[in-house]
């Protein structure tokens, strides 16, 4: 049976200290409900940014406890759906994101949604790609804000993290107080002006705990790759950690050398920019699964 969880049940962090508001138990699917990235507090032309409470941004709903997850286990979160509102809403400013010295003062868009488009004016109209922004689970010790990319997935901004899409998430508390939010209609590679077209919507996962296997930091697996993920305070520092922790998973499993490995990303891996507004920066390393299935790899 589906389990449904309301946004108005919602965190601004995640944190050990967070009460679940469901317990499940592990293979369960869950509908979580979700408001936009700023509380759904702009949806008319009327509301303008400068009025926002900005201690009100980024909410992820939850924390779902998932029954026998412990530190050291990994959370299989399967994306099986995601539906999204009528209507989004872009956001940039004076130093805000890549572009953020060229503007003055804080700028918002609203963005209708029809026929899987987003239009963003008379002349554009972009096909949709829906993708979740926040999603993670708690850590020990003091809470991450839910704006916060980390080990523990948080704010990636990862337009890969979509329909049909598997990611794999470190568990650092029992339970692994599992949480979602900040829906994309769609978003480029790096959030460039500081949002993507921002929306409500719902989302349908199946969460899953997975015994003896750890990882270091987020991974997802598609029907065509798999691909580390890491967030670091440079891009350089980010990309390290994806590609080596994709080295280590893949040498665990299949018989090269460190060199035959090296020449084997050079030729076919691909490492991409993830976001580059956030506290951190987010990277992604990919590796395409024909490659890997000529040596055996199996995930987990």
């Amino acid at each position: 049976m589906k389990m449904k969880l309301s946004c108005e049940q919602h965190i601004f962090q995640f944190s050990e200290t967070n009460k679940p508001v469901l317990k499940i138990h592990s293979g369960t699917t869950v509908e979580i409900e979700t408001l936009d990235c700023f509380a759904n507090q702009i949806k008319r032309a009327e509301d303008k940014l400068e009025a926002m409470d900005w201690d009100r941004v980024n909410p992820a709903t939850g924390p779902v406890y998932i029954e026998d997850a412990m530190p050291g286990d990994i959370l299989k979160v399967n994306i099986k759906n995601i539906e999204i509102g009528d209507q989004g809403v872009m956001s940039t400013g004076k130093d805000l994101g890549v572009l953020g010295d060229r503007i003055e003062g804080l700028q918002s868009k609203l963005v209708k949604i029809e026929d899987n488009y987003a239009i963003f004016d008379d002349k554009l109209r972009i096909p949709l790609n829906k993708m979740i922004g926040v999603i993670g689970v708690a850590t020990e010790g003091d809470g991450i804000n839910c704006g916060t990319p980390g080990i523990h997935g948080g704010n990636m901004d990862n337009k890969m993290i979509r329909e049909n899409t598997t990611l794999y998430l470190p568990v650092f508390v029992e339970g692994a107080l599992f949480a979602l939010g900040d829906l994309h209609a769609v978003m480029g590679d790096g959030e460039i002006g500081v949002s993507g077209v921002e929306v409500s919507g719902k989302v349908t996962v199946n969460l899953e705990v997975i015994k003896g296997f750890t990882l270091n930091n987020p991974l997802i697996e598609n029907d065509d790759c798999i691909a580390t993920i890491a967030s670091k305070e440079t891009l350089d520092e980010s990309v390290y950690d994806a590609v080596s922790d994709m080295e280590k998973l893949l040498s665990s499993r299949m018989d090269l050398s460190s060199g035959d490995m090296a020449m084997l990303f050079s030729a076919v891996g691909n490492t991409e920019i993830c976001q580059v507004v956030d506290p951190l920066k987010t990277a992604r390393f990919s590796m395409p699964k024909w490659v890997l299935e000529k040596y055996g790899f199996r995930l987990f």
